[in-house]
């Protein structure tokens, strides 16, 4: 099982601590570092991704690899990505709080610069309860909503990857 995993938890452990890294240093430069920091993920996943799979593939299988292989390597890879992004994530707002609430105003704002345009697409109950959301919000929901957002791309990127570097024996 190790032979499996090896590649995945290196390269989703890097992946994670980048991703964790980028929103530290993106809290720095801006109020809400969270889109910014999920473009990052968007990008990191998947040469993650493609680098724990093909290092599987060319240096602990013989360069074979099954589409189930690649997949059960990139599940633990991106897995491991959404979990040290959205667990650090959510310990540094919990650490600091005035970053919460600095991301929290940001979106509050950016809710209210939006009004006329959500209530007009989408109706006045979106609106309010958009806003009852974000007034509501924990650090735990913008942890969480780092980590989902890591595996539903993770997901994607690992069946293409999957079937891209697939190569059985004959």
């Amino acid at each position: 099982m190790n032979k499996y995993l090896g590649s995945a938890y290196q390269f989703g452990g890097i992946g994670g601590v980048l991703s964790l890294v980028a929103f530290v240093i993106l809290s720095f430069l801006r109020s809400d570092p969270t889109n910014l920091s999920l473009i990052f993920g968007y990008v990191i996943t998947p040469i993650s991704l493609f680098l724990a799979i093909k290092f599987f593939k060319e240096y602990k299988n013989q360069g074979f690899l099954s589409f189930a292989e690649g997949m059960s390597v990139g599940f633990v890879t991106y897995l491991l990505i959404a979990l040290i992004s959205g667990i650090g994530i959510w310990i540094i707002l919990l650490v600091s709080p005035v970053l919460f609430e600095e991301i929290k105003l940001s979106k509050l704002e950016v809710l209210e610069q939006n009004k006329e345009t959500i209530i007009a697409q989408m109706g006045d109950d979106s609106f309010t309860t958009a806003l009852f959301s974000v007034q509501n919000m924990i650090s735990w929901d913008l942890a969480l909503n780092d980590a989902i957002w890591k595996l539903i791309p993770g997901l994607f990127f690992t069946i293409i990857i999957s079937v891209i570097l697939r190569k059985n024996p004959n």
